[in-house]
This record gives C-alpha cells, structure tokens and sequence, in this order.
C-alpha cells in the first residue's frame, strides 16, 4: 500500500489538454517555434523546466540521436531523441535561433538574446501557450503539468509503477506514486465495473 507524503495531488494535463496546446501553438513565428520545440520536450519526454532551460547545444547528440540532460543532483542522463522532438528542434535551430556566444538551446527572443534565464522563463511559456489553448490552470509549476500528465497514458496501458518511475527519472517509487494518484483516482471514476456474477476474467 502506497503511503503520500502530503495530501495534496498535483494538477496535471490530459492527453486532449496536451493535444490542444500543441495544437494551438503558433508555428508560423520565431516564438511560436521555439515554443513549440519547449512543449514537446515537456509533453514527449517529461523534462524539468530547469533542465530544459539549462540546454545546450552540445546536449543534442544528433549522430546518436539522444539528448543529454543535466538532472537534479548533478546526475548526467541519456533520453532518446524522438522524431517529431527533434524535427522541432532542428526547425527552430535552423530557422530561427541567431548566431549567439550562448551555448544555451533557447534563447529570449527580445534583446538581450542570451539563454532563458531559468525554470521561471519556461514557466511563463507554458502559461501563456495554455491561455492560447483556453486552459486554465491555478497554482505554480506550470510545466509540471505535463510532467506529471506523463503517467496517465503509461497508466492507462497497464504500466507499473517502476516503469513509470524509469520514465520520469525518479529515485524513489514513492516519488512517482505522488505524481500517478491524481491520474488513479480519475481512472477509477471512469473505470467500468464488473457485470454481476462475472466473476475473475
């Protein structure tokens, strides 16, 4: 039996939520395309803020086709370079990142052109593309919304908790079962019951 740390469940986006962000995101402009590249990353493979603003260009190993991020603790991990994260990737970098003495991946689009200052830069790209999208979600930790949406389709697929754990890169079970809860608790809302007298299936 899992016991929670605290008793509050974090908020988190569904697959249609994920799916209206992406979709309502701009990819026409210069921002809308580094936004879009941002999002993928949170929704594909469930990066920290800070470890998307902390990006750099080296970390992007095309030739392997992985991406090299710079967790919590100062741990070094290998996540694999999906097709359609790193099509976003490549536009952006070609189209519309200038040359800059930044090694940093994502840079502010308005004067001064340096890196994104920290997980609060990406925070405020979330928030505004859900306003975009007409999603309205209280509270800090915008990004995290799509963290921790991660597990809900892993979830509904029969995964286990040491696999969802894998995937959002915790140390700890107990970690990953805060995160799934909410997604638990609204599966079981919607999850049909056994016919009478059916018996084990």
């Amino acid at each position: 039996m899992c016991t929670y740390r605290n008793a509050t469940v974090p908020a988190f986006l569904s697959e249609e939520q994920v799916d209206r962000v992406l979709a309502a995101t701009d990819r026409s402009t210069p921002v809308g395309r580094r936004d879009y590249a941002i999002l993928l990353l949170l929704a594909r493979l469930g990066l920290r803020a800070g470890e998307i603003a902390a990006l750099e260009l080296d970390d992007i190993r095309w030739r392997t086709g992985e991406l090299v991020i710079r967790g919590k603790g100062r741990i070094v991990e290998h996540l694999p370079l999906l097709a359609d994260v790193g099509n976003a990737l490549a536009r952006y970098l070609r189209e519309d990142r200038r040359v800059n003495a930044s090694r940093r991946v994502f840079l502010r689009t308005w004067a001064p052109h340096v890196g994104l200052t920290g997980p609060a830069a990406v925070g405020h790209v979330v928030r505004r593309r859900l306003a975009g999208a007409k999603i309205q979600r209280s509270g800090r930790g915008a990004a995290h919304l799509f963290r921790h949406g991660l597990a809900t389709p892993m979830i509904r697929h029969g995964a286990s908790l040491a696999e969802i754990a894998e995937v959002l890169r915790h140390r700890s079970q107990t970690t990953t079962a805060i995160y799934t809860h909410v997604s638990f608790e609204a599966l079981r809302t919607v999850a049909r019951p056994w016919p009478a007298g059916g018996g084990d299936r």
